[in-house]
């Protein structure tokens, strides 16, 4: 699963983060303890003495119910569906045969996870002939009472007959996945013009059990065949190879997809549509991308590095990809990222990109983070939800070794510090150990700990450890537990038995507590040698005291040298040697800690790092510490080097420092700025440029604004409207005009924004469209230009966009989309008196969490 990126965007309410923050490791060593929790205390709770006030940090989470595997009392086996579907009512028409053998013990009853069913009927069948059995039902499980008793030795077969009606589930979800019904039917009466009529199916976390009766829990596994029943025109798609295709009397055709190599049940997918089929293969095995027709030409520059990825992962891995084949399918109003079901991926339509739009930049990330799931997740499964980083935090891991192939480390390095700084951002207000025996609802592991901070921990990992064992300790993972289910303590085992080094104490710190090292570094120099201070500076009360093994470089006479220290103290002081006072003293100079560090460092130090740096984050550090000094001419001129750099990410950084410019080089800079913003080779550089041309004030750029309107990239178009906005012309006017059909969502973005500085009422209708057409995340923004577009035409003429605005902000299943039409209702309340006592209403009828904390605030 890839955690959906707007959420980020949207709830980012939290004050941001002024350090690069990484990370390393620590502990209590105690070999082959089990990781987990040993009581029902909980975890990091201290005593109040008379004597003190405990100060509960507000990141600390409430007491949580521990939430152990689930037992296995029957092992699911195998599961064929037939089923067809009734596209007006929304239900699916389903024959599910269930084969199950009990785990251990005798059992006389089965119970499925079955959830808003209609049960026709329930048979065992034994040789051909079926028996009925009596059961019960309560709309979320179906209790069976079989005929005798059955042990271990003896699988049975189980027929269902019944009817799926998801929409009259009560809804569910999370963040990461905001809809738990399982089975979605889009556009199913054809009514909405611009959206193809889909099928498809989203199982994680335990959604599956609303389309097809299983156990529906990650530490089983089945073989599946699955017979669809659809109309000619649809394309289907689901786990393993189509192994027949029959057209049927009644112009409908039966698809019968097969997986051999067992799974567990969240990972069975179907999907139905209107979809283009490019293939592609691998090794002889069939890859394919589902896209809606109009990208079938764009299919291959959208997923066409497929085949490379799953030969650089096997090879890094030494396990070949293991499954019958591999198909990625785009669909309409997704309830998450990616999901990565066995051989079968389903993508939201974000991937879906023409060819000028990946001029910006692709979605390889998400592409490889699921590929990688084929293995970690599909392959080896977590156990339990508790341990669901087993599958996250390695998925998030692999978009970080595919760029750093594919593209440099030093690309791979600015996407580590993007998750850094995700992590850090939620830390703000919650704390939780990557693996928690301890949650309210299992959605709640969705987090940026399972993914972000997960990733950062194993990038620390294999910096201690080295590439080598690493890899062969993930191959020695794969291989030992391959097509079964894992708590951490397997991959714990894995890297001891590779390494040979007892590395609870790093999966103690990392694992299974929660929070990160907040880090002061200081130095001084006399007689020989470097005292460098170092304190960490967290609450340990609910946090560790961290073991940090970390590089410290020092520069004396150009030349540096490397010094491997284990920080193991929350105060410590450490003697590096050096000839002569050091041009610059360097902590954690490979920028490998998950932490939060703030090194005491002058003015000439930060210019020697930035000259000497010898990686993407040093020179970026370097440049983001100095911004609030480019009024100084050496400053100035370190950033005007940047604007040369090799690497786009720090000449877009050194862009963005510049914003603002007031010093003595100002015409220097600015020229230095034109031609960034005009000629780089990259367009996200050449956007970044156009954003900083815009904060000069009284500064006329028109011309450059004007002729960035003809440029190819859809990031710099955006760019050249969103500026032309604050310092409209009469010459650029018509030809954004010209623009108003364009669908791509930077330019619907950037178009909102222009018209709510600059529009009339010729431009509401253009917002009414937008409303029913534009993609959550454009959506969010829009409706806030939307109310400020309503402040410039009549209040007469807001009646219809007040009233759509209030319905989104009720009923829209994406709370960033509420929440978007809430802003924009607020902004006219002060104009429109009477939107006070609605929006209050709204607030009072607000059902997420996240949401009411959020109204609190803005009222």
């Amino acid at each position: 699963m890839k955690y959906p990126a707007v959420g980020a965007l949207v709830l980012a309410i939290a004050l941001p983060f002024n350090s690069l923050g990484q990370a390393n490791k620590s502990g209590t060593p105690k070999k082959n303890a089990p990781n987990k929790p040993a009581s029902t205390e909980t975890p990091g709770q201290a005593q109040i003495s008379s004597q003190s006030i405990l100060i509960v940090p507000n990141w600390l989470p409430p007491v949580n119910p521990i939430q152990p595997a689930a037992t296995l009392l029957h092992d699911l086996v195998d599961t064929k569906l037939d089923v067809r579907f009734d596209w007006t009512k929304q239900w699916l028409l389903g024959v599910a045969t269930v084969t199950v053998r009990p785990h251990f013990y005798p059992q006389t009853q089965l119970v499925l996870d079955a959830k808003g069913f209609e049960v026709k009927s329930v048979k065992l069948v034994t040789g051909g002939k079926e028996k009925a059995l009596n059961y019960q039902y309560d709309k979320r499980r179906l209790a069976i009472t079989l005929d005798k008793a059955y042990n271990r030795t003896e699988p049975y077969q189980v027929r269902i007959q019944y009817i799926a009606k998801p929409n009259e589930l009560a809804v569910g979800g999370s963040a990461a996945i905001t809809a738990d019904k399982g089975l979605y039917f889009i556009n199913p009466l054809g009514t909405e013009k611009n959206k193809p009529k889909q099928i498809w199916t989203q199982g994680e976390t335990e959604a599956n059990s609303c389309w097809f009766p299983t156990i529906d829990r990650p530490n089983q596994r089945m073989s599946q065949e699955i017979s669809m029943t659809v109309d000619q025109q649809f394309k289907t798609l689901s786990n393993g190879l189509l192994v027949s295709s029959k057209k049927n009397s009644d112009g409908t055709r039966t698809d019968t997809w097969k997986q051999s190599i067992p799974h567990a049940p969240y990972l069975a997918m179907m999907a139905v549509g209107d979809f283009a089929v490019v293939s592609d293969t691998w090794r002889g095995k069939a890859i394919d991308y589902y896209v809606e027709p109009q990208y079938a030409a764009h299919a291959k520059a959208i997923f066409g590095h497929t085949p490379e990825m799953l030969e650089f992962f096997s090879k890094k891995l030494g396990v070949d990809f293991p499954w019958e084949k591999y198909a990625q399918v785009v669909v309409r109003d997704y309830v998450s990222g990616a999901m990565e079901n066995t051989t079968a991926t389903v993508h939201g339509d974000f991937v879906q990109k023409t060819r000028r739009q990946l001029i910006d930049g692709n979605d390889e990330e998400v592409i490889a983070h699921e590929i990688f799931h084929q293995w970690f997740g599909d392959y080896v499964t977590t156990e339990s939800w508790s341990n669901l980083p087993l599958n996250e935090s390695l998925a998030d891991y692999s978009e970080y070794l595919w760029t750093e192939y594919k593209y440099g480390k030093q690309a791979a390095d600015m996407l580590g510090h993007r998750q850094t700084n995700l992590y850090l951002e939620e830390a703000q207000s919650k704390r939780e150990p990557l693996i928690r025996y301890r949650y309210a609802d299992k959605e709640d592991m969705f987090d940026r700990h399972s993914y972000e901070k997960g990733g950062r921990v194993l990038h620390m990992l294999r910096n201690y450890i080295g590439d080598d064992a690493f890899f062969t300790a993930l191959n020695k993972y794969l291989t030992t537990h391959k097509l079964t289910s894992v708590e951490v303590a397997e991959l714990r085992m894995a890297f001891e038995d590779v390494t040979g080094e007892d590395l609870m104490w790093f999966f103690d710190q990392w694992f299974m507590q929660r929070g990160h090292p907040t880090i002061k570094v200081s130095h001084s120099y006399a007689d020989g040698k470097v005292s460098l201070q170092v304190v960490q500076k967290q609450d340990t009360t609910y946090q560790p005291v961290y073991r940090l093994p970390v590089t410290v470089t020092t520069w004396v006479n150009n030349q540096p040298t490397d010094h491997k220290i284990v920080v193991t103290k929350a105060s410590q002081t450490f003697q590096l040697p050096a000839s002569q006072r050091p041009s610059l003293v360097h902590f954690d100079s490979e920028k490998i800690l998950l932490a939060e560090l703030t090194e005491e460092k002058s003015q000439e130090e930060l210019l020697y790092q930035y000259y000497h740096a010898r990686n993407f984050l040093s020179k970026t550090q370097a440049i983001e510490e100095l911004r609030s000094k480019v009024g100084d001419l050496a400053v100035s001129g370190m950033m005007r080097h940047a604007l040369n750099d090799s690497f786009w990410g720090v000449r877009a950084a050194a862009a963005e420092a510049l914003r603002r410019y007031r010093g003595p080089e100002g015409g220097a800079i600015r020229k230095e700025l034109e031609r960034v913003a005009t000629t780089d080779k990259d367009s996200r550089v050449r956007a970044t440029g156009l954003s900083a041309l815009t904060t000069f004030q009284n500064e006329d750029f028109g011309t450059i604004y004007a002729k960035a309107l003809n440029d190819s990239s859809y990031a710099v178009l955006g760019a050249a409207i969103n500026a032309l906005a604050k310092s409209p012309t009469v010459n650029a006017q018509q030809r954004i005009e010209a623009l108003r059909n364009d669908k791509n969502p930077v330019i619907v973005g950037a178009l909102s924004n222009y018209f709510a500085l600059n529009g009339s009422l010729d431009h509401y209708q253009w917002y009414l469209s937008q409303m029913d057409d534009a993609d959550a995340a454009t959506l969010y923004q829009l409706l806030q230009d939307l109310g400020n577009f309503m402040l410039r035409i009549p209040a007469v003429e807001r009646d219809k966009a007040v009233r759509k605005m209030e319905v989104m902000a009720r009923t829209n299943p994406r709370y960033e989309v509420r929440l978007g039409a809430y802003k924009g209702l607020s902004t006219l309340a002060g104009n429109m008196p009477t939107l006070k006592t609605t929006l209050a209403d709204i607030r009072s009828k607000e059902k997420d969490e996240r949401l009411v904390g959020i109204y609190n605030l803005l009222q």
